[in-house]
C-alpha cells in the first residue's frame, strides 16, 4: 500500500509538471500599439514617430531587453515598424500582415511554441488580443494611450492566460 500511495503521488506531480512546464507546447504574444506619432500633418495617413514615440520605442526596447522573440508581426506603418526598430535589429523575422485580413487560428497554428510581438494600433491590438482569445474581453485603446501591453500565453489543455499591463 505504501508502495502505491508513493507511486501515484510521483504520476500526480509528473503529470502537474507536464502541464505546467510544456514551454514547447506555449505560445507567448505580446501584443503592442504603436509608439507615439507626429500629428502636426493630419492628413499625414502614414507619420512618423514623434520625439516621445521614439523615447517610448526605446523604452520598448529595455522592457523587452531578456525576451527573444521567434517573430514579430507588424503593420506596414512608418509608426509601427519605427516602434520596434530599436530591438528589431538582431535578425529577428519581422512579419508584415494586414489586421483586416488575419485568420487568427492560422496565426496561432503558425506560430505555435513561439515567442512573438505584435505591434499595430488603437484599434487592432485589442481587436487582434480578442481574436486570438476568442472573447471580447478588450476595447479599442484611447488615443492617448500608447502603453498598453497585452499578454497572451497560450499551452495546450490550459485555457488561455492573459494579461494587460501599462508600461509607462
Amino acid at each position: 500500500m505504501k508502495n502505491f500511495v508513493i507511486l501515484f503521488c510521483l504520476l500526480a506531480f509528473l503529470s502537474i509538471e507536464a502541464q505546467t512546464d510544456n514551454s514547447a507546447d506555449c505560445t507567448k504574444v505580446y501584443l503592442i500599439r504603436h509608439a507615439e506619432k507626429d500629428r502636426t500633418d493630419k492628413t499625414n495617413s502614414n507619420p512618423h514617430l514623434n520625439s516621445f514615440g521614439i523615447k517610448r520605442s526605446l523604452k520598448w526596447k529595455g522592457f523587452f531587453k531578456n525576451t527573444d522573440f521567434d517573430v514579430i508581426y507588424s503593420t506596414n506603418y512608418y509608426r509601427t515598424l519605427e516602434t520596434i526598430k530599436p530591438f528589431s535589429e538582431n535578425g529577428t523575422e519581422i512579419v508584415i500582415y494586414n489586421p483586416s485580413k488575419i485568420d487568427y487560428n492560422e496565426f496561432l497554428l503558425n506560430n505555435k511554441g513561439k515567442t512573438i510581438l505584435v505591434v499595430g494600433h488603437s484599434n487592432t491590438i485589442p481587436s487582434f488580443t480578442n481574436g486570438i482569445l476568442n472573447k471580447k474581453l478588450y476595447n479599442n485603446i484611447e488615443d492617448n494611450n500608447n502603453s498598453n501591453l497585452y499578454v497572451v500565453n497560450i499551452c495546450d489543455g490550459i485555457d488561455p492566460q492573459n494579461s494587460l499591463y501599462f508600461v509607462e
